[in-house]
């Protein structure tokens, strides 16, 4: 789950991470009431979980006499669609020099991956790719508790020391909160000393609990319903709804629709012994995506029995077609209830996958 920037901020801040002077309003009203406390220069920040947010409009610089003017023209937007309903309110900083800095999960080595790089503010892809040379890495195990001196220098290079300290306290930031990304862009150098002037933390989700992190803000209505009844979902953009059981199985089936042509409009893995309820929930979910114009039901029969299957989907009587290839255990009942109402059983998974997408076209 991404944590928003002013949550994110006050992690670094008890970490010992120097942050901005700030203020989180929900109202220009809030805003005024603040005023006295804050200095003569401020930064407004829509606190939106969307990338790029400074071009979209998000982020305003003012003065304190015309805060609360900038506060209600910000309140009054929509950065990428989404609303602005909080606005933090920092200190501007006087800037000597922007970097950037990063821990995340490497998941093909199973370590920490730390970037720095002498260039901040910008996409740290941008700056690999303009200037390799600028962005230095190191990689580390994560049963390590700190970041090693000589990785510290490596990674600094030229940059000044007073630097270093900030690496340890970000990589500890990250093993503490079980984040899978913690980013400082820009970590700025000021006539005051280093400041972190932006922060994203990404804490892993199966780690939500031991965070103390009640509700996923990530997921969507349906991905939260989704997980409500035990269901592995995840939306895609595409006009075939698909359930399936088993992770291989239905990826598999994704793999199908993109390979004859069609798009997938989710992922879900109803699970194994699947009875009635469970996969009229499935079929429900699923047809409630208003891009979905037919849904490919593609499970095979062990501890699932083929017959509750087909009274799920019957019992779910939603308005998109069907399209189902059952197999195994009381198969033949299951396909004689689905064939008395009329549903669509070709023979084959590439028959069922042919068939939703000529449907779709």
């Amino acid at each position: 789950m991404k944590i928003l920037e002013y949550e994110a901020k006050k992690v670094l801040g008890e970490s010992g991470i120097r942050i901005p002077k700030s203020v989180l309003v929900r109202s220009p009203e809030e805003l005024e009431a603040s005023l006295p406390s804050l200095p003569d220069n401020l930064v407004l920040k829509a606190q939106v979980d969307v990338g790029g947010r400074g071009k979209a409009g998000g982020i305003l610089m003012t003065g304190k006499a015309d805060a609360v003017k900038t506060a209600k023209e910000l309140f009054s937007r929509e950065i990428k669609h989404v609303p602005v309903k909080e606005v933090l309110v920092e200190e501007r900083l006087t800037i000597t020099h922007e970097y950037y800095l990063s821990v995340a999960v490497d998941r093909s080595t199973k370590r920490a991956l730390i970037l720095f790089a002498d260039a901040g503010g910008v996409e740290i892809e941008m700056v690999a790719k303009e200037n390799p040379g600028a962005v230095r890495r190191a990689s580390l195990p994560l049963i390590m508790n700190d970041v090693p001196q000589f990785m510290v220098r490596d990674l600094l290079g030229n940059a000044p020391k007073e630097l270093g300290p900030v690496i340890n306290q970000l990589y500890h930031v990250f093993l503490k909160k079980d984040a899978l990304l913690a980013e400082i862009n820009p970590l700025v150098t000021t006539p005051e000393g280093v400041v972190a002037a932006d922060a994203k933390l990404i804490v892993d989700d199966n780690a939500l609990k031991r965070q103390g992190i009640t509700v996923n803000r990530d997921l969507t209505d349906r991905e939260r319903e989704a997980e409500r009844h035990g269901f592995s979902y995840v939306e895609l953009d595409g006009t075939i709804g698909v359930i399936g059981n088993g992770a291989g199985l239905t990826m598999s089936t994704l793999d199908l629709i993109e390979y004859y042509g069609g798009k997938a409009a989710n992922f879900l893995d109803v699970g194994g012994g699947a009875e009635q309820e469970r996969v009229k929930n499935a079929v429900l979910l699923v047809a409630s995506v208003p891009s979905v114009k037919a849904i490919v039901v593609n499970l095979l029969g062990g501890i699932t029995r083929c017959d509750e299957v087909a009274k799920g989907i019957i019992s779910a009587g939603i308005s998109q077609p069907v399209i189902v290839r059952l197999a195994g255990t009381n198969e033949a009942e299951g396909r004689k209830l689905l064939s008395d109402k009329g549903y669509q059983m070709p023979d084959t998974m590439e028959q069922v996958v042919k068939t939703a997408v000529e449907m779709t076209r």
